[in-house]
């Protein structure tokens, strides 16, 4: 039976149309895919959906951090693994939705981080040698590692983090893949012809500008988030370039539609290379795709239905 369903697919390709409709169906909740949505106050540029469009579906990692904090692999892996265990002892079906590849991948598959263990037992001891000597302490030790690290003295996550990384040698993307699923899963991805979906990212990218994203993005510059993770988003740094006076407003709306638009491509790339995925046309209508997905989810052993997948007129 299946445990997990995910859905992926490019930026404006109707994911999370399709994961309320398909949530209602399977009595399912929403994991958020996304590696961005997962930051409060970048709402519009994330397209993030808002709690009117949930129709009373739970989703889950969504605004759970600030944006000048970092957020890895390793971190999405954790919290989604234990979030999919809390769903199913609720009687509820997991289905992760986004389009960060890797981020989904590192759930779904035997996506293993070596040092996991002995970061475990560090996390614990910089803890307690934060509660023993307090934040300062701990900072004068960060720069002594690294003098470089510009991180403020009070933030004392970001400072064990950074400690965490600096002591154990780990790298951000410390990790191997391996083939073997974690879960009988299900991936559904949408496919949407290449102009078509082209069109609608120039289209998404206009609703944002009328929705406040300038005004989002704004609010941030001034709050002097600089260099840090979570603005170097699609959405956030062409505007941030001009705040800085680097282009136009108008040069800036072009950038972000034409990264959008690679960004999609690598999307597809990504997905039709790395992992077993049932392709739907996101132009047949959700009736047509769910009675697709109720079809494959009918094939109990994981392999026939994978067979069946590969199958699937794309």
């Amino acid at each position: 039976m299946v445990e997990v369903i995910a859905i992926v697919g490019p930026t404006a390709s109707g994911k999370t149309a399709l994961s309320i409709e398909l949530a209602k169906q399977f009595n399912g909740e929403i994991i958020n895919g996304d590696s961005m949505q997962v930051y409060r106050g970048m709402d519009i540029g994330t397209a993030k959906i808002r709690s009117d469009e949930m129709d009373g579906i739970a989703h889950h990692l969504l605004d759970i951090l600030d944006p000048d904090e970092s957020f890895s692999v390793a971190d999405y892996q954790r919290l989604v693994r234990e979030k999919i265990k809390e769903i199913q002892q609720r009687g509820k079906l997991p289905i992760i939705v986004g389009g960060t590849g890797l981020y989904v991948q590192s759930v779904l598959f035997d996506y293993r981080f070596p040092k996991q263990q002995v970061d475990e037992q560090l996390r614990q001891a910089l803890q307690e040698e934060l509660e023993r000597f307090g934040p300062e302490a701990m900072h004068r030790k960060l720069t002594a590692l690294d003098p470089t690290i510009d991180i403020h003295p009070n933030n004392t996550r970001r400072v064990l983090r950074a400690l965490e990384i600096l002591m154990s040698g780990e790298e951000k993307e410390d990790g191997s893949l391996a083939q073997s699923p974690m879960y009988d899963e299900l991936i559904i991805g949408l496919d949407v012809p290449r102009d078509i979906l082209y069109e609608r990212i120039d289209k998404r990218v206009d609703k944002m500008m009328d929705s406040g994203l300038l005004e989002e993005v704004k609010g941030l510059y001034d709050s002097g988030l600089r260099d840090v993770q979570s603005i170097k988003a699609i959405g956030y740094k062409e505007l941030y370039g001009y705040f800085d006076g680097v282009y136009s407003l108008e040069d800036a709306i072009v950038q972000l539609k034409r990264n959008s638009r690679k960004y999609a491509k690598r999307q597809f790339t990504y997905f039709r290379n790395k992992m077993p995925i049932l392709w739907l046309g996101s132009g047949a209508g959700h009736k047509n795709n769910l009675e697709e997905i109720k079809r494959i989810w009918q094939e109990t052993d994981r392999n026939r239905r994978i067979e069946q997948m590969a199958k699937t007129i794309r």
